[in-house]
């Protein structure tokens, strides 16, 4: 919450949701969601209509699958030049 109390104070963010693992916070033009565990660094989501396709489609691209969450779904994302997204419905 001191993450989200920074950028509500400083850059007029609004929460829009908290749960015990996630604060979505929404701004003018661009979304952010600050969640606990290792740090991915900022995370880009890209919104694509099957995760699933589109997960094994990257892969043989040469993407790599850095952290899989099925039942949400969504997965985060290496490219091969190491940029980390998110892939979400």
């Amino acid at each position: 919450m001191k993450a989200a109390s920074f950028y509500v104070q400083e850059l007029g963010f609004k929460i829009t949701d908290q749960t015990s693992t996630l604060v979505s916070l929404h701004g003018k033009n661009i979304n952010l969601f600050i969640e606990p565990g290792p740090a991915l660094g900022p995370v880009l989501e890209v919104t694509v209509k099957s995760v699933k396709e589109a997960k094994a489609n990257l892969t043989i691209k040469g993407c790599q699958i850095i952290k899989d969450e099925p039942d949400f779904p969504r997965c985060y994302v290496k490219d091969p030049n190491g940029l980390i997204y998110n892939l979400t419905e």
